[in-house]
């Protein structure tokens, strides 16, 4: 990637930006030749979530991921440049797909902002491939977006990504661009205008027999120790007779569960994969990596006292803490194949959202330059807090006993930078939003001793947060 320094409001100087971009297509030598512009600058704080409303269109790619409580949030709008894959090496293919468009990338502006330069986003399904031959996601999709927003605390970023070549008119180019700009620089003092709740009445599908018959068939296959453990998801089909709102629905999660990422990403088709995910993947900054051992949980109390009884349950319970240690030691050993060293706590400690808690071990690590965020990715995904143990044959049971297609429910979500920096969560308390209906996903980790009601239970209370949230 070259860099590039220009003056720090080149969208407001119309002149300074047409030479700017005239000088990089004359660095094209052949009509085939194309290259990446990436443009950098600083802004007053803006609502990432805003400008998806404003200019995010149905049929065009985005990614929204927040974190609430820390004031992070990025949104990524319209593809630049995209691909999509299918196949059982499209980790390898999504690296050398962004490490090429990286190389012919000319980046400039404000590149010491958080969130700026290039960015790349990522979504990959569960499995590799899929039952069905209308799957409403491709196995992976990265895409550079042609605008990103970010803010971090008071400060925001925002980047526009250009595809130049031989033919573009820089006159048209330009006018987009300024417009689109204003557009988002409109969004600095604008809220949510949250839509009215009224004649919304979703009706619920969800087959509990079926869930619960499936519990008791893979305790069957733990009893002959085919697997100890295998994660089981349901779902919940809701609809209504008018559209589901995906932004206001968004409003609401990061409202109500500002201790998850709120996420969202579409397929650039009219459907949209929405979360509120408990679970960070990786975490990738200045080359230290921090993740998390997610498994094991209960419900919170009703007060103080009972809240601390389901705590201390959770934190006594051999059941889950032998659950917990799986997970932590699955991800430790896939960390040390790679070449790191992972460092973690002996004992797990709570992680206490509003209506779950959950055992939680944070794992940190430096990473190579060698390696990349991608390579953890593909080591890591699905661990055993979404999959079992192990791996691949609680993979082909889950196949066995589910009734749906998994799509991106409890895969990775995320981005890469430009500079190697990364965040991929796990797409768990997920829903499929499409048009008037939404598929709903919840999982629970089955191992001995599991009971298939209270399983059934686990499954309900995770249903709540999108329930909740959905308008």
């Amino acid at each position: 990637m070259t860099v590039t320094p220009i003056h720090a409001n080149l969208f407001q100087e119309r002149k300074e930006l047409y030479q700017f971009l005239l000088h990089c297509k004359e660095t094209l030598r052949e009509k085939s030749h194309s290259k990446i512009v990436s443009i950098s600058v600083k802004s007053q704080r803006v609502d990432p979530l805003v400008v998806l409303e404003k200019i995010g269109e149905p049929n065009k790619l985005h990614f929204y991921i927040e974190r609430p409580h820390q004031g992070e949030a990025i949104a990524a709008i319209d593809g630049a440049i995209k691909l999509r894959l299918k196949g059982s090496d499209r980790f390898l293919q999504a690296q050398a797909f962004i490490s090429s468009c990286l190389d012919n990338t000319t980046a400039t502006g404000d590149l010491h902002l958080p969130f700026s330069g290039p960015h790349f986003f990522c979504s990959f399904t569960f499995f590799e491939d899929s039952l069905t031959a209308n799957s409403p996601f491709d196995a992976a999709t990265v895409f550079l977006p042609r605008w990103q927003v970010s803010c971090r605390q008071e400060c925001s970023a925002i980047v526009a990504n250009i595809v130049m070549d031989m033919d573009v008119n820089l006159e048209r180019l330009i006018a987009e661009i300024t417009q689109q700009y204003k557009l988002i620089k409109a969004s600095v003092t604008q809220p949510i205008i949250q839509k009215v709740k009224k004649e919304r009445n979703f009706q619920q599908i969800a087959d509990r027999d079926y869930f619960k018959a499936s519990v008791r068939s893979a305790l069957e296959s733990i009893r002959v120790n085919q697997i100890s453990k295998i994660v089981l998801a349901s779902t919940i089909e809701v609809s209504s007779n008018t559209p589901v709102h995906q932004i206001d629905s968004l409003n609401n999660l990061r409202q109500f569960h500002p201790d998850c990422y709120i996420f969202s990403t579409s397929n650039g088709q009219g459907k949209n994969f929405i979360g509120a995910s408990p679970e960070r993947l990786i975490k990738i900054q200045n080359k230290e990596l921090e993740t998390d051992a997610l498994a094991g949980s209960a419900p919170r109390g009703k007060n103080a006292a009972e809240d601390a009884y389901f705590a201390d349950g959770l934190l006594s319970s051999e059941k889950e803490r032998h659950e917990h240690q799986v997970v932590s030691n699955f991800i430790v050993n896939g960390l040390s194949n790679l070449g790191l060293n992972p460092q973690r706590l002996p004992l797990p400690c709570l992680l206490q959202l509003s209506n779950i808690q959950h055992l939680w071990t944070p794992i940190r690590a430096k990473v190579p330059g060698k390696v990349h965020p991608l390579e953890i990715v593909a080591e890591l995904h699905p661990t055993p807090a979404v999959a079992g143990v192990p791996r691949n044959i609680a993979l082909e049971q889950i196949r066995r006993y589910e009734n749906f297609e998994r799509c991106l429910y409890a895969a990775p979500l995320g981005w890469i930078d430009h500079r190697g920096n990364s965040e991929f969560i796990v797409g768990i308390r997920s829903a499929l939003i499409d048009g008037c209906s939404a598929r709903l996903y919840a999982g629970a980790g089955i191992v001995a001793g599991s009971d298939p009601d209270k399983e059934l239970a686990e499954i309900q209370l995770k249903f709540q947060p999108l329930l909740k949230a959905l308008i």
